[in-house]
């Protein structure tokens, strides 16, 4: 067997024992969480076990945004000994799907880093259609409306709607069914452009928004 045989066969065994002697094992890297309309933070364990038969420790947990705290009890792990990293995600006024990454760091040598992953999908309290109402200059200024419907598992008796601009106003009427409204939004003219945010007000603590505006004359065609 030549030099460079060798050489190629003592990486190949190298990197083999590395990867054979990796001591902390998870339970699962990527969790998927589905945290009830409210909520205020979803929340993952990570589990571990130290398969090696050396102590290890835990150098850093760093999440990928503030909004995410990662957590553990202890950074010594030692042969045979299991434990968990948390990972908090502060929800807020987020809906949808939501990724957020932790990165794991130890002195284990064969695996120095490790990248978990929190998943949460979060359902939207209120159904809002559309968010944006427009009519261009010159159009009639009729109402248009804005229907708003409430998820399943939320409770809402009460609708109020505030324009940003005197241009705009907005009435608001209950629906045929429990949770549903519609607003009326109507501009005072259509003269010139103009805009403003409308900001709805219910039983939720956060806000929602619909942006009303008058749009310029349209292109002349060519």
């Amino acid at each position: 067997m030549n030099s460079k045989a060798k050489a190629l066969l003592g990486a190949v065994f190298f990197s083999a024992f590395a990867t054979a002697q990796a001591q902390l094992a998870w339970e699962k890297t990527e969790i998927e969480l589905h945290p009830k309309v409210g909520d205020a933070e979803a929340v993952a364990n990570f589990k571990y076990e130290n398969k090696g038969t050396k102590p290890i420790r835990i150098v850093s947990t760093k999440s990928s945004c503030g909004c995410t705290v990662a957590s553990l009890k202890k950074d010594e792990v030692a042969p045979g000994e299991k434990g968990e990293v948390t990972a908090t995600f502060k929800i807020g006024g987020r809906t949808g799907v939501q990724q957020k990454s932790i990165t794991v760091e130890t002195d284990d040598a064969s695996q120095p880093m490790t990248n978990l992953l929190l998943k949460a999908v979060i359902e939207q309290p209120v159904e809002i259609q559309p968010t944006f109402v427009f009519w261009q200059a010159g159009e009639a200024p009729k109402p248009k409306t804005v229907k708003v419907k409430a998820n399943k598992a939320v409770t809402i008796t009460k609708l109020d709607v505030t324009s940003s601009s005197p241009e705009f106003t907005a009435k608001v009427e209950k629906g045929s069914a429990p949770g549903e409204f519609t607003i009326s939004v109507q501009p005072k003219s259509t003269a010139q452009p103009l805009n403003a945010m409308l900001t709805i007000k219910s039983d939720l603590p956060q806000p929602y928004y619909v942006t009303a505006r008058v749009t310029g004359p349209a292109a002349a065609g060519r």
